[in-house]
């Protein structure tokens, strides 16, 4: 999958980001199991989506593999709001952005914003 990278389950830690079926997840928590007799440790992690604020979670062994996003992170300006778009400057390049309007993020022209960009998609952070 573009923009990710591969991770064993047993290296992931709290906080950090994981791809399950094609999302981008936050991880809240992972808890353990011993490995049994005919089988090998097990992994429960707890996951909220990125953009929906969706939980989930996730079994897996903790020898399987993992998506992991390349997540972007950055500054802009707001130049205009369009609708449920936000039209922004972006901060690094000085290239257009535009953005989905976040209804709980108060966003106005002139005003800098942070955002994060994972598998294409953008999110206002504040």
């Amino acid at each position: 999958m573009p923009g990710t990278d591969r991770v064993e389950i047993r290296t992931l830690k709290v906080g950090r980001f994981c791809v399950v079926d094609d999302q981008a997840y936050k991880i809240l928590s992972i808890s353990t199991s011993k490995p049994g007799k005919h089988g090998s440790a097990k992994a429960r992690i707890e996951l909220v989506s990125l953009f929906s604020s969706k939980k989930i979670s996730h079994v897996g062994s903790v020898t399987d593999s993992i998506n992991v996003p390349m997540i972007e992170k950055g500054k802009a300006i707001v130049t205009h709001i369009e609708g449920e778009e936000v039209h922004a400057m972006n901060m690094k390049d000085h290239s257009m952005m535009i953005l989905p309007l976040d209804p709980d993020i108060e966003v106005d022209s002139g005003k800098e914003i942070l955002w994060m960009e994972a598998l294409g998609r953008y999110k206002i952070e504040r």
